[in-house]
């Protein structure tokens, strides 16, 4: 503890921090101290491998990034305490990565909030021809995984209803095939029949999901509906999320990271493997509330 108390008081004297700020460094280190005497470790000597065991020991006892990334904050003010004091001559912690730099986890609905979002969010609105298109944009979303620029582009001929699957141009112009449920492209069917029809009224369009003059819905309306339709359902709701719950669920349900990849349209696998990170913290958690022994 010598060396902590010398960092502190260095602290104190020479920074001149506040008594609050200066706790919050103690509190940090101590927990710092406490898991690297489990390790047969000290605060006088201490390697860069064993501060990045400790965020990793956080990471899965659920920190928030907030939290992770002072007390990171706290061991990096001690590792330049060290070097100043010449207690040691290598900085442990020069580079080190905060959370804001790591790769951020997707989120994703729960099924049965995905169930609740798809039975309310047409009955809670009036059932207009825009309030329709919109309803089957979100169920398309979730049964496709379509990012939302690709959803706003897609044309009439890019529907393939006997096989059940989209033809949809992706990122760099390249072109994939999407299958789809029979409950969303039953609900595309009906939208083409009646709500289409009447938001076109006498005007043409190629485009699958249409404004009253004619265009595409552009990405920055569909964003600003969906999250109006989330606000009102208390559902935290993007296209991102959509996107994301449509894999995750895939992924829970059984589905191989290579069909999915296909899927999604990642042109490298290792995007596709974020996904398999939050099926296992979702798995985590479930079993951590639910079974007796946890």
């Amino acid at each position: 503890m010598h060396t902590l108390n010398g960092f502190l008081t260095y602290l104190t004297a020479e920074k001149g921090l506040s008594k609050n700020t200066i706790e919050s460094y103690a509190f940090d280190l101590k927990k710092f101290h406490e898991f690297l005497i489990s390790n047969k470790g000290s605060l006088s000597s201490f390697k860069r491998s064993d501060i990045v065991d400790f965020i990793d020991r956080l990471r899965h006892e659920d920190y928030s990034a907030s939290s992770i990334c002072r007390i990171i904050s706290s061991i990096k003010g001690l590792c330049k305490y060290k070097i100043i004091e010449n207690i040691v001559q290598e900085d442990p912690a020069e580079n080190l990565q905060s959370p804001k730099k790591w790769e951020r986890l997707p989120k994703a609905l729960s099924i049965s909030e995905v169930k609740s979002l798809l039975e309310k969010s047409i009955t809670e609105n009036s059932r207009t021809p825009a309030a329709v298109r919109d309803y089957v944009m979100i169920e398309l979303l979730y049964s496709s995984g379509l990012r939302v620029s690709e959803l706003v582009s897609l044309r009439l001929e890019d529907i393939h209803f006997d096989a059940g699957f989209l033809r949809v141009v992706g990122k760099g112009s390249k072109e994939r095939i999407v299958p789809v449920s029979l409950r969303a492209l039953e609900k595309i069917k009906n939208y083409m029949k009646r709500e289409r029809t009447e938001i076109l009224k006498k005007k043409t369009s190629t485009y699958l999901f249409v404004t009253n003059r004619g265009g595409p819905m552009t990405r920055q309306r569909f964003w600003q509906t969906i999250k109006k339709t989330g606000k009102k359902l208390g559902i935290p709701l993007s296209p991102h999320t959509m996107r994301h719950s449509f894999a995750t669920h895939l992924l829970e349900g059984g589905a191989d990271l290579r069909s999915l990849q296909k899927m999604l349209g990642h042109s490298d696998i290792s995007t596709t493997q974020v996904y398999t990170k939050v099926t296992s913290d979702r798995l985590k958690k479930v079993y951590s509330k639910h079974h007796p022994r946890a």
